[in-house]
């Protein structure tokens, strides 16, 4: 048996197609797939934002329990009550669980949630001891 490099300049992305184990029987899943996440601090709060395209704000399931904040959410197959006979099937909606542990200065009470454009975003505010002092002068007496 030799090992031989693989010559993928012409048409690599047809000859992956038609070599894949799964073509035909769609074995391959990604049903564990964990969305991306973007962390922004600024002077006032953190910002949150998961990219979970495909959704409704009603299939997520957010909590907080101390300071660790957990998203999640469920599989959805899409077109599951179809009697159609594919040959291959990628359409899916993953499901996920996600767990943050949050800084002590999180006002956890205030958190807020928005979900638009496939982006779920949450608004951390910081507490009020935590926030910028502004200067102030000192006199001399």
């Amino acid at each position: 048996m030799s090992l031989t490099k693989r010559n993928e300049v012409l048409f690599p992305a047809l000859m992956n197609e038609i070599f894949r184990p799964d073509w035909f029987g769609g074995t391959q899943n990604a049903r564990t797939a964990i969305p991306a996440v973007n962390i922004k601090e600024n002077e006032i709060n953190f910002e949150l934002e998961l990219f979970v395209p495909g959704r409704k704000k009603e299939d997520f399931n957010m909590e907080i329990d101390d300071l660790v904040l957990t998203i999640s959410a469920e599989v959805k197959e899409l077109g599951e009550d179809s009697k159609e006979n594919y040959t291959r099937k990628e359409f899916a909606i993953t499901s996920f669980k996600r767990a943050f542990t949050l800084p002590e200065t999180v006002a956890t009470n205030k958190i807020e949630a928005t979900y638009a454009g496939g982006i779920l975003k949450f608004t951390l505010p910081k507490k009020e001891e935590a926030l910028p002092k502004p200067k102030r002068m000192i006199e001399i007496k």
